[in-house]
């Protein structure tokens, strides 16, 4: 009863009386003898952590250093585990301040900002020196045959070190080189997973130049333990190596460490399904990280162009595998994705092999539809047919107009995506981000293939129960406006008559319409003068959008609100362009 009120007890803990009072009673109930009490009553320090962390600092210094302490060495899990989460939260917050004031500072810098409301206590710095040790040794907690989905002590004191090292920066480097030491080579897995997790949770929060040295010297023992005779600690590894991919991606760019690491992920794509995911995260990361190229700039080469074959190849053959176990198929394909972005003038021969393996995939599943006998056949055409949709988007991006010899075939499984995929499948989204991408990069030429997909986007458009949906199909009609220009005309009516119509559903929800009064501006923008028709009914739409507002404390219908607003002010700006430039 106290957790669930203690949003409402802001006055009482303003109060100095009653908020001693109240953390005493809370405080003493972590002793209890009964379980579930003390559960609860860790359950509550850290609700009030989460809102009150200003009013904190007096009961931290006396009692709740001590009690947390003692509460993650509790031989109860739920009670450890609650304990953990207290200073999880204490990272979280003071993480969140820390944002604020390089905030505060810039625009101090810009002569219009004012001090953060709230300033860092910095708890987590203050505590290290005790909470440090604990939370190591709780990394070695592990149990062998752990549910990957069960949330457990070892994986909260993973998050819990990931948030400390985010909340403290380089004062944790030093404390924890030591555990890592001695555990790395132990013979007990336990040790051993425990101190790659450990390294690789404090790889994001200190500066990348004091973590310098530790990879490289890091590197030699991580990457043999890819073949580690325990499962836990080569999946942790391979995580490990993903976050180095991520946060520390120029420690890799000379050789030999780079061929090393890519043969090493290479290898594991192939290995158990949990392994091979975080194997193409880990190569999804590297070439994000390498190959950070300027948007819509393909370079002549790049750090990964000598591998880029072989590394499309191990991930295409993971792609081919008839299951999905812990998403080892999706992570390949997403890694995929990024290798198709990010490819320079030398890779484009693979970005094409993709595309058209992709394509004849596609095909090939869509000419399966009437094989598909349960649930979970469908389940899985959707989720691959999402993922062919997903590589797709991506090379007409990477195209652009070069994209225009494929345009035939690709519109034409779209249509017959959209035809299959049912009225509320996810794959329907994906089918139309996909004709709405064609259409921005092919613009004008887009209009042959225009007119089968009218009636299923129009459909789309009115299916305001699924709001994610509508929201899609409203912007595919932007990018085909946008893309056609003044063609746009021969579809006007139809696309504003059904824009008005869905305005006016009671079913519809509020940020669709925020979609729609944007949507406007395009379609005004596309036709110009020909946009006249329809002003009188627009503009009305748009006063009453205009004469919305908000209760004072309403904060979601204000935040609500000023997005309706910027959606009026991008239709207004697209109707005054359109008639400006016809001379109205």
């Amino acid at each position: 009863a106290l957790y669930n009120s203690l949003e409402f007890v802001r006055d009482n803990m303003e109060n100095e009386g009653e908020r001693n009072y109240l953390m005493q009673v809370v405080c003493e109930a972590t002793q209890y003898q009964d379980t579930d009490v003390q559960v609860a009553a860790f359950e509550c320090l850290v609700r009030i952590m989460g809102l009150y962390y200003d009013k904190m600092g007096f009961y931290m210094e006396r009692a709740l250093f001590g009690l947390t302490s003692l509460g993650m060495k509790a031989s109860e899990e739920s009670v450890a585990l609650q304990a953990i989460e207290f200073w999880s939260t204490v990272c979280e917050e003071e993480i969140e301040l820390a944002i604020e004031a390089v905030e505060a500072i810039l625009e101090a810098a810009e002569e219009y900002g004012e001090p953060p409301a709230r300033e860092s206590k910095h708890f987590a710095r203050i505590a290290l020196p005790e909470i440090l040790p604990i939370i190591l040794q709780l990394l070695t907690k592990q149990e062998e045959d752990a549910d990957e989905d069960e949330w457990n002590v070892s994986m909260a004191a993973g998050t819990c070190l990931s948030l400390l090292a985010r909340a403290t920066g380089d004062m944790i480097v030093q404390p924890v080189i030591p555990f890592i030491e001695a555990n790395i080579k132990s013979p007990d897995w336990h040790a051993r997973e425990a101190a790659v997790m450990a390294f690789g949770a404090i790889l994001d929060g200190p500066d990348p130049a004091a973590l310098e040295t530790l990879v490289q010297q890091a590197l030699p023992i991580l990457l043999p333990m890819m073949q580690d005779s325990n499962l836990n600690v080569k999946d942790t590894t391979a995580y490990t190596i993903g976050c180095i991919c991520d946060l520390m991606a120029q420690s890799l760019r000379a050789e030999p460490t780079l061929s090393g690491v890519i043969a090493v992920l290479i290898a594991g794509v192939e290995d158990k399904p949990r392994i091979s995911a975080n194997c193409s995260w880990s190569l999804m990361n590297l070439v994000d990280q390498l190959h950070a190229f300027d948007e819509g700039t393909t370079p002549p080469t790049g750090a990964l162009s000598a591998y880029y074959q072989g590394i499309v190849t191990a991930l295409m053959k993971v792609t081919e595998k008839p299951t999905n176990e812990a998403n080892y198929r999706t992570s390949a394909y997403e890694a995929l994705g990024s290798y198709v972005t990010q490819a320079p003038m030398d890779a484009l021969q693979s970005v094409s092999a993709i595309t058209l393996t992709i394509l004849a995939r596609q095909e090939q599943l869509l000419g399966m539809q009437s094989e598909l006998l349960g649930v979970e056949d469908r389940m899985n055409w959707n989720e691959l047919q999402g993922n062919f949709c997903s590589i797709l988007i991506n090379v007409i991006r990477k195209l652009n107009n070069d994209i225009k010899p494929l345009t035939e075939r690709i519109m034409i499984n779209a249509l017959n995506l959209i035809k299959s995929a049912g009225k509320h499948s996810t794959v329907l989204e994906d089918a139309f981000l996909l004709v709405g991408t064609m259409a921005a990069a092919i613009e004008q030429d887009m209009q042959p293939y225009i007119g089968p997909f009218l009636e299923p986007l129009l459909n789309a458009i009115q299916s305001t129960e699924d709001s994610q949906l509508c929201t899609v199909a409203v912007g595919v009609i932007g990018d085909i406006c946008r893309a056609l220009g003044e063609h746009a005309q021969a579809y006007a009516q139809g696309f504003m008559t059904t824009l008005f119509n869905t305005l006016q559903s009671q079913t519809l929800n509020r940020q669709v319409k925020i979609s729609v009064l944007s949507c406007f501006g395009d379609i005004a923008l596309a036709i110009g003068p020909g946009f006249v028709p329809f002003l009188e009914p627009t503009m009305n739409v748009l006063k009453q959008a205009g004469d919305l507002a908000a209760e004072e404390n309403d904060y979601d219908m204000i935040d609500y609100i000023q997005s309706l607003r910027e959606g009026i002010i991008e239709a207004y700006v697209g109707i005054v362009t359109a008639l400006k430039a016809g001379g109205k």
